[in-house]
C-alpha cells in the first residue's frame, strides 16, 4: 500500500461530544447520515446514538427547513459524536445551524446562487470556528460560463479518459468554490466529489488529491442497497485507500445506515487503517467437507459474541479439518469441525472437543474467559503458545477423523512468545 496522503487537518466537535480530528497524520474517520426527519427530535437523538454506538465518528443530518435547524438546539445537547448539518439551497440554514452550535456545515455552494450568501456562511463558521465540507456530486454539477474555459482545458488534458469532460468539470467547480472560501482566507475545508461509477470515483479523486491539499472526503453516491452498493463502493473506496487518498469515508446505502457504519469500519480495519474495536470474525465459506452446521453456528457466534466482547480477538470458526488447524493456529480462540463435533482452541492450545450441540455454548465461554484473562494481564492477544499438527491421514487419501472423535490431535509445546 502507498503511505498516507499529507494534507491539512480540520478539527470538528468540542469539548462535550469530543473532538475528532480529519486529514493530517490522523485516523481515517467514518461518517454516515441519519434518515429520517431532523425536527423529530427524540427519533433523531436514537437515530445518532446507534451511529455512535456501532462507532461512526462523524454523523450528519439534513436541515432543508427551519424546523430541522429549531430542532439541533435540542438535539446537539443529547448527542454524543460531533454533528454535521447538510445545507443545499438555503443559506439562512447554514446560519441558524451554526447559531445552534453545529459542528460543521456540508455546503455546496453551486446551489447558492448569490456569492454574498455563500460569504456570510463561510465568516460565521470562521468566526466559530466551525469547519465546511464542499462537494461536488456528478448528478449535481451545474455548468457556469465563466469556468467553461477552465474546463475545457481540462478536458483536453483528460481528453484520452472515457470520463475526461465529467472530471474535468468536477475540478473546475472544485477550484471554482475553493476561490471562494480562499477570497475570505477560510481553510477549515473538507472536499469531496463523488459519482455513483466507482471507477470514476478512483480517477477524480486521485486527479483532485494532486491539485488540492485539503483533507478528502470519500464516498460514492447513489450506490444502491447493501447487496450491491458495498461492491460498488468499497471497490472504489478500497482502492482510493490502499493508495494513500482519503481521510474521512461514507459508505452510501440505500437501506439501514448502521451498514454503512459497520461496513466503513471493517475496510478500514482490514486495510490496517484503523485499530480494530471488538472481535474479528473469520470462517470459512464452507465445501463439500464440512461436518457441521456452519452457516447458523456463525451467525449465532456473531449475534451472541460481537456485541458482547470489547476486545479485537481473532475468533476462527471452521468447519473441517484442511484449513482448521491452521486458523486454530493463527486465531486466539477457534474451532474446526469433525465428524459432528468440535474442537475448540486457545491461542493454539487444545481446550475442548465437544458434540455439535455443545460448540456455540463452549466457544461462547472459551473467548469470554480469554477476554477476562487478557483485561487481568494474564494473556496478550495474538501470542501463539503451540503449534498444532493436523491429525495424521489414514491411508493415502484418508481423513483423520478417528483422531478427531478421540481429541488425538497431536500438539507440539513451543513455549510462549515475547
Amino acid at each position: 500500500m502507498s503511505p498516507r496522503r499529507k494534507t491539512r487537518q480540520v478539527t470538528v466537535g468540542d469539548d462535550r461530544v469530543g473532538r475528532v480530528r480529519i486529514g493530517g497524520d490522523a485516523p481515517i474517520a467514518v461518517q454516515t447520515m441519519t434518515a429520517g426527519y431532523t425536527h423529530e427530535i427524540d427519533a433523531c437523538v436514537r437515530e445518532i446514538e446507534r451511529y455512535a454506538a456501532a462507532g461512526a465518528d462523524i454523523v450528519r443530518v439534513a436541515v432543508p427547513e427551519r424546523k430541522d435547524t429549531e430542532a439541533l438546539h435540542e438535539i446537539l445537547g443529547q448527542v454524543s459524536v460531533p454533528v454535521v448539518a447538510d445545507v443545499h439551497f438555503h443559506f439562512q440554514r447554514a446560519l441558524e445551524a451554526v447559531e445552534a452550535g453545529v459542528h460543521k456545515i456540508r455546503l455546496n455552494p453551486g446551489n447558492i446562487s448569490d456569492r454574498d450568501q455563500v460569504n456570510k456562511v463561510i465568516d460565521a463558521c470562521k468566526e466559530r470556528g466551525i469547519p465546511i465540507r464542499i462537494g461536488v456530486n456528478e448528478g449535481s454539477i451545474i455548468e457556469r460560463k465563466d469556468k467553461l474555459k477552465r474546463a475545457e482545458e481540462l478536458g483536453k488534458f483528460f481528453a484520452g479518459h472515457k470520463s475526461g469532460h465529467m472530471l474535468a468539470l468536477m475540478i473546475a467547480k472544485l477550484e471554482e468554490y475553493l476561490d471562494i472560501f480562499e477570497a475570505r482566507d477560510f481553510h477549515d475545508v473538507t472536499i469531496s466529489a463523488k459519482s455513483m461509477d466507482a471507477s470514476m470515483v478512483i480517477d477524480v479523486y486521485t486527479e483532485i488529491s494532486k491539485r488540492f491539499d485539503y483533507p478528502l472526503h470519500l464516498g460514492v453516491t447513489h450506490a444502491g442497497p447493501r447487496d450491491t452498493g458495498a461492491i460498488r463502493s468499497i471497490a472504489a473506496l478500497s482502492t482510493l485507500v490502499a493508495n494513500g487518498i482519503g481521510d474521512t469515508l461514507r459508505i452510501s446505502y440505500a437501506s439501514d445506515h448502521i451498514d454503512e457504519v459497520k461496513d466503513g469500519l471493517e475496510l478500514l480495519y482490514c486495510l490496517g487503517k484503523r485499530e480494530r474495536k471488538g472481535v474479528e470474525l473469520i470462517a470459512c465459506p464452507t465445501c463439500g467437507r464440512i461436518q457441521v452446521d456452519l452457516f447458523t453456528l456463525v451467525k449465532e457466534v456473531e449475534k451472541k459474541l460481537m456485541p458482547e466482547l470489547k476486545l479485537p480477538i481473532k475468533v476462527a470458526v471452521m468447519g473441517c479439518v484442511v484449513n482448521g488447524p491452521g486458523e486454530a493456529e493463527g486465531a486466539d480462540v477457534a474451532v474446526f469441525a469433525g465428524d459432528r463435533r468440535g474442537i475448540i482452541y486457545v491461542q493454539g492450545q487444545r481446550v475442548a472437543n465437544v458434540p455439535e450441540a455443545e460448540i456455540l455454548d463452549r466457544l461462547l465461554q472459551e473467548c469470554r474467559e480469554f477476554e477476562a484473562k487478557v483485561n487481568r494481564g494474564e494473556a496478550k492477544l495474538g501470542e501463539k503458545v503451540v503449534e498444532i499438527v493436523p491429525p495424521a491421514p489414514i491411508g493415502e487419501l484418508g481423513s483423520g477423523m478417528d483422531k478427531i472423535r478421540a481429541g488425538l490431535v497431536e500438539q507440539i509445546t513451543i513455549g510462549k512468545t515475547s
